[in-house]
Order: structure tokens, then C-alpha cells, then sequence
């Protein structure tokens, strides 16, 4: 058995390393007189590792190279440890780069700035059902990415994402502060696997046009124009409506204020929504924000079966929008709004009252996630990807006029 000191190092990371039993082994055979490549052949190893092994670890006091079982493994496992100061630590440039991500603050696209809910952070993961800090979020996968298109020319500003969560995680193995897990969007302090709840809504029950009938140009993303939509649902029936174009990601929020007297006395069966997110609330909402779009990218509108789409007919003609149904409990019909949405759960957490904010704080949310840089857009953003397709349009409407 090795020395108690040496005990930690008879496990190595792997079997690429030599391990103590080995040292011990090559020792022995180094007094037997046997060459290095007969010593490699029993143990299994190149002639070459032992000849390292033999020079780089071997006891040097008496001025002669001995080899010595344990010396050796004193050798190799300080070298192993190799201390060295972080990229974060050495590069402020980097260090600065990744924290304005991580945490900078959001703000509308004219640059109007909002701080979110005050929230205290105690060295724990994000509590359930209560308000989390709001920040532009880029996850590390995202902001190491970004990085190369960002400075293309500069190889200095390169940072693995596990480096990143490692200098968040394992303090001492970067220069960023542990609090900065709250602004990731697990709000973790702590790695770990996760599991995801899934929400069920009402069933819709009027007529309607199903996702099977939805043309497949539509499902292969090749065309822009095509948007997914649902409802984020919080305490007291509070609600905010989300958008997201199935081509760039872009993504809009919106806005539903709940109604004069809500939480007045008793409700009417079959009287209006006060809550805010009924079928005309709901219509009304995506009109505004849709209508502000080019024709070529309001061409169709998949949702679920909820009882806010009542009203789809008149939606249809108001924004020419063909809309779609999908089948009762399947979410992943609409991949990128449920991906959106748990996006989202950072800056609204589930429980919490999302009547406390207003249109212009849910502009800059959507601002902050369409100037986040997304993995299968190469790491452009969506509102980089939104005015590249405007762009596109504008020639092909020349194009046509001309």
C-alpha cells in the first residue's frame, strides 16, 4: 500500500498516467538491471514513458539520478497540479466582457434601462415561485461563442464555456464572483441535474385549423413569416403573451394588463376577462404587435388549444395571419415558443406576479433575449437574423417594382 502522503495519487484521472503501483514496479525492475524497453513491455507502456519517467522523477540529493517509488510520485503529482492564473484573472478585457453578459442590465432598444425586482442574493439557488434578478443572461455557451464573431482577429479574447462556469463554481479558478450563478438561467449555486414540469391548459373546443394541415415549408424553417404563441401564466391569473418567428427566434412579449375590477367582489359566469388575457385581450395584444410587421412576415400563427384563441377567426382578418392548432398536450408541437418561454423563466418565474410589469420593462426583456446570441443561429442574434430578412425583403421589393 503507498505511503499515506502518496495514497490520493493510486487513483489517476486516468490510465494515461503512471500510477504508484507502476512506480513501484519500475523501481523494482530498474534494480534488477532490466531495460527500459523490457520494464515498458511488462507493464504494458511505450519504452519512451519510461524513459521520462526515469529522468524527470527521479531523487536528484545524492547527485546520482536514483529512482525511488515514492520521490517519484512526490514529482509527478506537484507537477500535475501546475498552478497557473486563470484567463479571467489575466485578461481584464475578457473578464469584463463575460461579466457585462452575464450581468450587464437590459434596456429597450432606445436604451431606456430597467433594474427589475430588488433581489438579495443569500448563496443559494433562485427560490422557487419568488422574483428572481433580471440581467441580460448570456448564457456561457453563448458568450464564448460570440466571442469569435465578435473578434475574429484577436486570440486572446477566446474562453471555453466551462471555463467560464468554472470560474463561477469553483471559486479560485477565476476572477468572477460567485453571486453571478443568479444571473444564469438555472439560478443555481451549486451543478446539478434539473427536471422540467410541464403546464397543462384548457382544451379548445371550437373549430379549427390542426397542425397536420399546416404546410411543410412551414416546419422546415425555410420560410420567415411563421410564428409560434402562448401564454407564460403567474399568481392571481396575471399572464403575458409571447411571439417568437419560427425562422430568426425573434421574439415578442405582450403586454396584458388585467381589467378594471379585477378582484372586485364575485366574478359573472360568462362575463369578461378581467384577468386580462381573455379571447379579445389576447387578439387585440398580437394585433398590435404583429401589424407592425411586413406582410411577408405575418404569414401564420401556431398556438395550443387555449380558450385566449376563441376569437382566432377575427384575428385571421385582422393581421392576415393563417392560424394553427396544435394537438391537446403536446407542447413540443411548438418547440421554439416552449424554448422561449423557459428563457423567459428567468426574468418571470413561475408563482410570481407578473402583473407588476409593465410594456415598457417587457420591451426591454424581449431586447435582451433578441440581442442574445443563439447556438443554431451561428451565433448571431435574432435581431441580427430579423434585419438580415428585412433587408432581403427590401431588395426583393425593388426587385419587383423595378
Amino acid at each position: 500500500m503507498a505511503p499515506v502522503m502518496f495514497r490520493s495519487s493510486t487513483k489517476p484521472p486516468s490510465e494515461r498516467y503512471l500510477s504508484f503501483a507502476e512506480r513501484e514496479e519500475i523501481a523494482l525492475l530498474r534494480v534488477q538491471g532490466l531495460s527500459r524497453r523490457e520494464i515498458g513491455r511488462r507493464l504494458g507502456r511505450s519504452a519512451s514513458t519510461i524513459s521520462r519517467e526515469l529522468r524527470r522523477n527521479a531523487a536528484t540529493r545524492s547527485g546520482n539520478l536514483d529512482y525511488r517509488a515514492s520521490t517519484a510520485q512526490w514529482h509527478a503529482d506537484r507537477a500535475a497540479k501546475r498552478p497557473r492564473r486563470g484567463k479571467l484573472v489575466n485578461n481584464p478585457v475578457l473578464r469584463d466582457y463575460v461579466q457585462e453578459r452575464l450581468v450587464g442590465k437590459i434596456s429597450t432598444a432606445d436604451g431606456v434601462g430597467f433594474s427589475g425586482p430588488d433581489v438579495l442574493w443569500k448563496g443559494r439557488r433562485a427560490i422557487h415561485r419568488q422574483s428572481r434578478r433580471w440581467a441580460t443572461s448570456w448564457s456561457p455557451e453563448q458568450i464564448a461563442n460570440r466571442l469569435r464573431l465578435d473578434f475574429p482577429e484577436d486570440l486572446t479574447m477566446r474562453i471555453s464555456h466551462e471555463a467560464i462556469y468554472q470560474a463561477l463554481y469553483i471559486q479560485g479558478r477565476g476572477a468572477l464572483r460567485r453571486e453571478l450563478t443568479a444571473c444564469l438561467r438555472s439560478g443555481r449555486a451549486l451543478r446539478m441535474p434539473r427536471e422540467r414540469a410541464r403546464r397543462r391548459g384548457k382544451a379548445f373546443l371550437d373549430e379549427a385549423i390542426m397542425i397536420s394541415e399546416r404546410p411543410p415549408e412551414i416546419s422546415d424553417r425555410a420560410v420567415p413569416g411563421h410564428w409560434e404563441g402562448d401564454l407564460i401564466l403567474g399568481l392571481g391569473s396575471s399572464a403575458i403573451g409571447t411571439l417568437v418567428e419560427r425562422t430568426t427566434r425573434f421574439t415578442l412579449l405582450l403586454y396584458l394588463p388585467r381589467m378594471k375590477g379585477h378582484g372586485q367582489g364575485k366574478t359573472i359566469r360568462n362575463g369578461p376577462a378581467l384577468a386580462g388575457h381573455g379571447a379579445e385581450a389576447v387578439r387585440d395584444a398580437i394585433t398590435r404587435s404583429i401589424t407592425s410587421l411586413p406582410d411577408y412576415l405575418r404569414q401564420s400563427l401556431t398556438w395550443d388549444q387555449g380558450a385566449e384563441m376563441a376569437q382566432h377567426a377575427r384575428l385571421k382578418i385582422e393581421t392576415g395571419l393563417q392560424i394553427y392548432f396544435c394537438n391537446p398536450q403536446s407542447p413540443w408541437q411548438r418547440g421554439t415558443n416552449e424554448n422561449t418561454n423557459g428563457l423567459l423563466g428567468q426574468y418571470f418565474p413561475k408563482g410570481t406576479d407578473l402583473s407588476q410589469h409593465g410594456a415598457d420593462e417587457l420591451d426591454a426583456v424581449a431586447h435582451a433575449l433578441n440581442t442574445r446570441p443563439r447556438k443554431t443561429l451561428g451565433w448571431k442574434t435574432p435581431a441580427e437574423a430579423l434585419d438580415q430578412v428585412l433587408a432581403n425583403g427590401k431588395i426583393e421589393t425593388v426587385a419587383t417594382t423595378d
